[in-house]
């Protein structure tokens, strides 16, 4: 059985509620026939650095997933971007969801510079924008909580061929935050559509031999 980790995040300083979580969550309740012999499971990270450098090892342990899929919010984007790099770094200036910042800028001073997602994962731009939403490939995660989540997964799995990891940046919802946001951001079941066929190309790109 082919074994997927989907997860999210909670809320964090300026998205009290957080649309990446429960798009996770969602997702791992859908019984699709595409999907038959698929085991989903989904988590929802408090946007604590602590907590994913504890929580993500723990799950990539537990479940030995054969790809992970995390989503996270990208508050300012009016399109979904499919994040191709994380980098070795954490902003010292904003705060997570426990008002706490890392006491280093580098996540690992052990570990490389800057991680880059398989070169197969790029196939999932085609599927985003099969869902109706406007996509685009990104090499800057940031430097927040979402980027450390993509660099400790990068990491933790760079000398195995498996699982394979990605991460997609989500805008807000239009029937959400409508004062912050680009008039131009799709609404949650455009999202929820999106998010589906990312899932199923990367279902598909595990299945590879």
């Amino acid at each position: 059985m082919l074994k997927i980790l989907v997860a999210g995040f909670g809320p964090f300083p300026g998205a009290p509620c957080n649309p990446s979580g429960d798009l996770a969550l969602a997702l791992g309740r859908m019984r699709r026939p595409g999907l038959a012999g698929v085991k989903i499971y989904t988590h929802v990270f408090p946007t604590i650095y602590a907590a994913v450098a504890k929580e993500l090892p723990r799950l990539l342990t537990k479940h030995d997933p054969d790809a992970v899929l995390l989503f996270g919010l990208a508050g300012r984007s009016d399109r979904v971007r499919i994040e191709t790099r994380a980098v070795n770094a954490a902003s010292l200036i904003h705060p997570d969801a426990m008002r706490s910042v890392p006491q280093s800028q580098k996540l690992d001073p052990k570990a490389p510079a800057e991680l880059f997602v398989r070169p197969e994962v790029h196939r999932l731009i085609a599927a985003a924008r099969r869902g109706g939403v406007p996509a685009r490939l990104s090499r800057d995660a940031g430097r927040y909580v979402c980027n450390a989540s993509l660099f400790i997964c990068l990491d933790k799995t760079r000398r195995k061929r498996r699982p394979l990891v990605t991460f997609i940046h989500m805008p807000w919802p239009r029937t959400r935050n409508t004062r912050r946001q680009n008039a131009k951001a799709p609404n949650a079941k455009a999202l929820f559509r999106t998010g589906e066929a990312i899932l199923r190309a990367l279902v598909a790109e595990a299945r590879r031999p």
